[in-house]
């Protein structure tokens, strides 16, 4: 058997790892092929300065900026088999920047030696299922040598993730806008936004966490639009939200509630679409971003095809830990240790989680829904079960933290899960700190000489290098 992985991203990678668990065991496995058409692994944790096309004239797959740092705590996305403490050898705080995300994530399947899986800078064009012989015709580009290669596999398990490609809105007169516009997607950096009246329209996290960027790196001020509800937290002075836009003439934004104001830069919060170029249509998970996508059994099954398996389609509270209650049940599904009832008894399972969803009050309902669905593809399986109730209530003391203090949730500390370690203190407040580096991050203490200050009302903060930069 012969099995395709699309994206070496962090599902992608909790695939490889589960796999490699089995193996571990003395299992036989497959034979694998991961296609990943960045130089290196991490998908979204894998930050690139680039937007637009890559080296290769290839649609950037991230979305990440500098100085992104976790808005949920670590210890609700922890893996069971691979903790903070055993990556880093001591505590870190609840809320690490981008490096130190991607470097626990990469370090466990470095470990676990399963880059021989992966081939690099390579980009999957076409996925064709054939009915007669029950197998995929897999194309795919090797965008270094410019190989193209058609190759045939008994499983495919799409990994590429759902946040590359944006969903665009249109506001009349936006075309007239003469300061900058672009989308979460190529957003990269808010040093850039420094000294300037930024509008951030949505009302979810991009808009939330690239918001706060902004009043933290200096914008002379921050406003939010929102479609149906503000967010709704006590923003800083210099922040503020306002119902959404209805128009634009040249600079100026005019806003639902009559009001209108003068901008210098706009970044449409708006989200991100299912899209799979590589696969047809009756392949192609076609979805709201919500935790239970119509069609997949077990959030992870295509209904239509049960040879073809999605991982992290859904909107995410859980991410890490959930990635790899997916992966082991695909892997066991593959493997036959778990299997699968008949297309009745699937679509009924289908039916009775989606009334479930259907019936969802608000996050907290979200936040128990998502725990149970990742409850029951654990106990379907060997990965090691751990407290989801525990891991509730950090989630929504998260929320309470949040509602408490928007600017400075992130420097709160929580109970490891999986250890019962409690979390550091970082060093620096996160609205103070301006470096995300991995040395600076783990650094007992700041380093000599080392400026500290909000970008936003201190001159001190305000120093940038000719990179742009903080100057710290």
């Amino acid at each position: 058997m012969r099995i395709a992985i699309i994206g070496a991203g962090p599902s992608g990678m909790a695939q490889l790892r589960a796999f490699e668990s089995a193996a571990e065991q003395g299992r036989e496995i497959p034979e694998i092929v991961c296609f990943e058409k960045q130089a290196d692994w991490g998908g979204q944790w894998n930050y690139t300065w680039m937007t637009g096309l890559d080296e290769h004239g290839e649609p950037v797959h991230s979305s990440m900026y500098r100085n992104l740092w976790s808005n949920g705590p670590k210890e609700a996305l922890e893996f069971a088999d691979y903790s903070f403490d055993e990556h880093f050898g001591r505590p870190i705080s609840s809320y690490p920047p981008r490096p130190a995300l991607w470097d626990y994530i990469s370090g466990r399947v470095e470990r676990a030696g399963v880059r021989k899986h992966v081939r690099f800078s390579t980009v999957v064009r076409w996925v064709d299922f054939d009915e007669a012989t029950q197998q995929f015709t897999l194309v795919s580009e090797d965008l270094e040598s410019k190989k193209t290669s058609r190759e045939v596999f008994d499983r495919v398990i799409v990994g590429s993730g759902h946040f590359s490609f944006p969903k665009m809105p249109s506001f009349e007169g936006l075309e007239t806008f003469p300061g900058q516009v672009s989308h979460a997607h190529e957003f990269r950096g808010a040093e850039n936004l420094r000294g300037k009246d930024v509008l951030v329209i949505g009302s979810s996290y991009s808009a939330e966490d690239i918001g706060s960027q902004a009043h933290k790196m200096g914008a002379r001020s921050v406003t939010a639009s929102y479609r149906t509800a503000p967010m709704g937290y006590d923003w800083p002075l210099g922040f503020e939200e306002r119902p959404l836009v209805t128009k634009f003439d040249g600079s100026t934004a005019f806003f639902a509630d009559g009001t209108e104001k003068e901008f210098d830069a706009v970044v449409l919060c708006t989200g991100y679409l299912h899209k799979y170029p590589f696969l047809p249509n009756e392949l192609a998970l076609d979805s709201p971003n919500n935790v239970y996508p119509e069609g997949l059994y077990k959030g992870v099954v295509w209904e239509q095809n049960p040879h073809l398996f999605y991982l992290g389609a859904q909107d995410q509270w859980f991410t890490f830990n959930m990635f790899d209650a997916q992966t082991w049940f695909v892997r066991d599904v593959i493997l036959g240790d778990v299997v699968l009832p008949g297309v009745d008894a699937r679509q009924s399972d289908i039916d009775a989680w989606l009334e479930r969803f259907h019936a969802i009050g608000g996050a907290a309902d979200e936040i128990r829904f998502q725990a149970d669905y990742v409850r029951d593809l654990i106990e379907a399986t060997d990965y090691p079960i751990f407290d989801l109730d525990e891991v509730v209530e950090i989630f929504l003391e998260w929320k309470h933290d949040k509602a408490e203090d928007i600017m400075g949730y992130r420097d709160r500390a929580y109970r490891s899960v999986m250890t019962g370690t409690i979390a550091s203190t970082h060093h620096t407040k996160w609205v103070d700190e301006l470096d995300d580096s991995l040395a600076r991050y783990l650094a007992p203490l700041p380093p000599a000489g080392a400026a500290s200050g909000s970008a936003a009302g201190s001159a001190a903060g305000a120093t940038a290098d000719a990179a742009g930069a903080p100057a710290l």
